[in-house]
């Protein structure tokens, strides 16, 4: 008999959050993309499980549910209800045992998009429900960072970094195409690499038709999510899209239809733009504040664009685009950690800040995002520099740190004017 090899659970960011939103709310719901773990981290606290789609039973377990609720939410808690929103009634008798129970910690619910249709729900689930957003996997979560900086230390006024990176620009090559999918994290090279192409195909194929009953032509949708790889970090218009497509690609769509493919991407989590953050500075200058476009992983840009590591390392400007999506994702993960938001900074002038990690309490971290190289880094550091003078700090606190983070560098420091330099490899929480 073949034997079957138990797979090992890697640690997430999130799993501190669950546990710590369960003490204090009756249900929490983990969104995220399909692929990015959801299921698994709440099997790991749940104490029991109904799996709404459970091959062979979606059908009579959607009937089910909408019979018959309160045998759906019977078992030990908390109870994870997976996939819920096959059946978004639930929601309203889940709040409803969260009422009458007493007590914190009983249900966790997943989800992989936003229900099409909420309109039998009658309770918004204030006071009932925390939301839990989940990620492809950090660098750190995948152990590709050795985790020897800690963005919470930078917040809390570390006045020095040390760290030894051994990311070569090769080696990010291949994690930036890779991706955080916990299923590509152990496989072999070629393997892992086809997660993404699968997952593009999967969006384009199913996912983004189910989200919301509209049916969309699949190699549109592909021209569409090969248009919004060109513009990862960018902020451009719906109408900037269009006119790419129309020089990029075959065919053409109105500035109304790529709303509504945004839309539907960022139902089913594939999209999370950045918004734009708005500082009080000194001068009148007027902030722009379009958001800046971002798929939620960086492999979903490299496979909509059916490019390999190697292609990055020939087309260092695209490589260095997508490098920053990857960093987004990770300090997108690490700020939930530290409960705050990500945010990117640009003025009418051209003054910019690819990412602002700013906490509730307030404080905020300035970062800008390079691939490595003296310049480069000499660069983001005065374009740090510039913007944080421009802060008034009669108004607002001073920034905790300003930061550049890199694709390669040996090692993590602290420049003579103060501001860090720290290899993605070398960041955690």
């Amino acid at each position: 008999m073949k034997k079957t090899t138990k797979k090992i659970y890697r640690q997430r960011i999130a799993d501190q959050l669950l546990e710590r939103k369960l003490r204090g709310k009756g249900a929490v719901l983990i969104e995220g993309a399909k692929w990015c773990g959801k299921t698994t981290t709440a099997e790991q606290i749940a104490k029991s499980v109904f799996y709404m789609s459970e091959m062979g039973k979606t059908d009579q377990n959607v009937q089910l549910a909408k019979i018959n609720p309160k045998y759906v939410l019977n078992g030990a808690r908390p109870r994870l209800i997976d996939e819920w929103q096959l059946v978004p009634e639930l929601w309203d008798s889940i709040r409803w045992e969260a009422d009458h129970a007493g007590q914190f910690g009983l249900f966790i619910l997943t989800g992989s998009s936003v229900p099409a249709d909420m309109s039998n729900v009658y309770h918004s689930g204030t006071g009932r429900f925390a939301w839990l957003r989940m990620r492809p996997m950090s660098l750190w979560e995948s152990g590709d960072s050795t985790g020897e900086v800690s963005l919470a230390g930078l917040f809390n006024g570390a006045e020095m970094v040390e760290g030894m990176c051994s990311n070569d620009l090769e080696r990010m090559a291949f994690l930036v195409c890779r991706g955080g999918w916990p299923q590509a994290v152990n496989c072999d090279v070629d393997v892992a690499l086809d997660q993404s192409f699968d997952y593009v195909d999967a969006v384009k194929k199913r996912d983004i038709q189910a989200v919301d009953g509209v049916s969309r032509n699949q190699e549109m949708v592909h021209r569409f999510m090969r248009s919004y790889a060109r513009m990862q970090g960018a902020q451009a218009s719906f109408g900037t899209i269009r006119a790419d497509l129309q020089t990029n690609e075959s065919g053409s769509l109105t500035e109304e239809t790529i709303g509504a493919y945004v839309k539907a991407l960022k139902n089913i989590f594939v999209i999370e733009d950045s918004l734009a953050w708005n500082p009080n500075l000194r001068s009148k200058t007027a902030i722009r504040t379009s958001d800046t476009r971002y798929f939620t992983d960086p492999s979903i840009a490299t496979a909509a664009l059916g490019v390999g590591p190697q292609d990055l390392m020939g087309d260092l400007e695209t490589f260095g685009l997508l490098f920053e999506t990857l960093c987004i994702r990770d300090l997108r993960v690490f700020a939930d950690a530290l409960y705050g938001n990500v945010y990117h900074f640009r003025d009418k002038n051209g003054l910019e800040c690819d990412a602002v990690v700013h906490l509730r309490d307030g404080r905020y971290g300035l970062i800008e995002i390079k691939l490595g190289g003296d310049n480069l880094v000499r660069e983001g550091a005065e374009s740090l520099k510039k913007l944080a003078k421009s802060i008034d700090t009669t108004k607002m606190k001073k920034p905790s740190f300003l930061m550049v983070l890199t694709a390669v560098g040996p090692y993590a420091y602290k420049r003579d004017d103060g501001v860090f330099v720290v290899p993605i490899g070398c960041l955690k929480d």
